[in-house]
């Protein structure tokens, strides 16, 4: 669990991504499955439920970058990013809005973008030396 905490910016980087190539992907596999069988319409569940696993991991490594960063922005930028694809992937399970698939894109690439910037930015040799607000 320490070594998670330490790596945590990794974490929410790997989880970022595979959520990407899993939003790119879907129409993809969808397209495949089509043309070889024609008995399933609906996307199976266990596709479905891989949106909500990705959100959980990504939640727990905003809260573990966030306890460890010592900028302030940072900290909102991350979870104002998650709740955005949370929104989305939310939205898209209700139908809420109408928003283009390709609006998932944009918080995913964010939050690759801010737990990259966030791992160069703070490196640390003990667990403490980043909580410094600035």
């Amino acid at each position: 669990m320490i070594v998670l905490k330490q790596k945590s910016d990794l974490l929410g980087t790997y989880a970022s991504t595979l959520c990407l190539i899993h939003c790119l992907a879907t129409p993809l596999l969808f397209i495949a499955q089509s043309c070889t069988v024609t008995c399933c319409e609906a996307t199976p569940v266990w596709w479905k439920s891989i949106d909500y696993l990705f959100l959980v991991i990504s939640c727990l490594a905003i809260y573990w970058s966030t306890t460890a960063t010592s900028l302030k922005w940072i900290k909102k930028a991350l979870w104002l990013s998650w709740c955005a694809l949370a929104f989305v992937i939310i939205n898209e399970k209700v139908a809420l809005l109408p928003l283009p698939e390709a609006s998932i894109y944009i918080p995913a690439i964010a939050l690759i973008g801010l737990h990259l910037y966030n791992r160069n930015y703070c490196k640390c040799n003990t667990a403490t030396c980043c909580t410094k607000s600035i």
